[in-house]
């Protein structure tokens, strides 16, 4: 989806900031192993979480650090799966909890094709409402597919708690300046992108 959280390849939001700790807080580490037992027991998987980031409220994403934004997607999620209720985070928290916004409908991967190294390929012009990992700024672009990873869950799906197919991802390698026209220095820029995404290009 095209949210506050797909901001890879955007220009304007100054230095990263890096913690002087990894942990700042207290209830850090325990956010942390909240959030890797969920995932290890099956409450949700990691398509989930990171689709709950992406349905914060932007101001709230913007003004969030790091672990309160895995708060925030913990929290959105284990109330979404019947764990604990907002009502009873509230009261722990002594007033409202925000959460993230409600979940919309994925999709199902597209029809099977494959790719071989070498290939010339074109990232599909798509846009969706729900959760992707296809980052905005290679959407429509041309590449190499110089390399295939194991198959994975095809998120689109596996975000929304839908069966999800198998599927690889490729090395495609962009040049800079088919990503960003006239404005960066010549460079190879691999991404992984799920099958689904591709198609031939001429």
């Amino acid at each position: 989806m095209d949210g506050m959280h797909d901001l890879g390849g955007k220009q304007g939001f100054g230095k990263i900031r890096y913690p002087d700790t990894p942990h700042q807080e207290t209830w850090e580490p325990a956010i942390r192993a909240i959030w890797t037992l969920s995932v290890r027991n099956g409450t949700f998987n990691m398509d989930e979480y990171r689709h709950a980031i992406e349905r914060m409220e932007p101001v709230h994403y913007l003004a969030a650090p790091y672990y309160e934004r895995t708060l925030t997607a913990v929290a959105s999620l284990l109330v979404e799966k019947g764990v604990v209720t907002a009502g009873e985070l509230a009261a722990r928290a002594g007033g409202a909890f925000p959460l993230s916004r409600p979940i919309g409908p994925g999709r199902q991967a597209a029809l099977e094709q494959h790719f071989a190294i070498g290939d010339k390929v074109r990232v599909k012009n798509e846009f969706t409402s729900g959760h992707t990992r296809m980052p905005g700024y290679i959407r429509g672009k041309s590449g190499v597919v110089v390399g295939i990873a194991a198959p994975t869950p095809f998120p689109d799906a596996h975000g929304h708690a839908l069966p999800a197919r198998m599927e690889p991802t490729y090395d495609v390698r962009f040049r800079s300046e088919e990503l960003w026209p006239d404005s960066s220095d010549q460079a190879l820029v691999h991404v992984g992108v799920f099958q689904s995404y591709l198609e031939k290009a001429d």
